[in-house]
C-alpha cells in the first residue's frame, strides 16, 4: 500500500524533485492530478508535469499536495 505524505514547505517540494516522486493534488477536497511529478515551486504556484509536454499550474494557497511513495 503507498504512503501519502503532505508536502509543505519548500525542502518538501524540492525532495519530491529531486527524488522525481509522483504526487497527487487535491482542490476544494477533489483529487485534481495524479502520478505526475513536481518539476518546478515558487511561494505562490506549483508546476507539475503529466507527460512531455503537459504542464500543469496549481496554486499552493488552494490546493493540498501529497507525495506518495510506493
Amino acid at each position: 500500500m503507498p504512503i501519502n505524505r503532505p508536502l509543505f514547505t519548500d525542502s518538501d517540494f524540492q525532495e519530491a524533485i529531486d527524488r522525481k516522486l509522483p504526487v497527487r493534488v487535491f482542490q476544494d477536497d477533489h483529487l485534481v492530478n495524479s502520478g505526475a511529478t513536481v518539476v518546478r515551486f515558487t511561494d505562490f504556484d506549483v508546476v507539475i508535469q503529466s507527460r512531455v509536454s503537459d504542464l500543469t499550474y496549481y496554486s499552493r494557497k488552494s490546493c493540498q499536495f501529497f507525495e506518495v511513495r510506493p
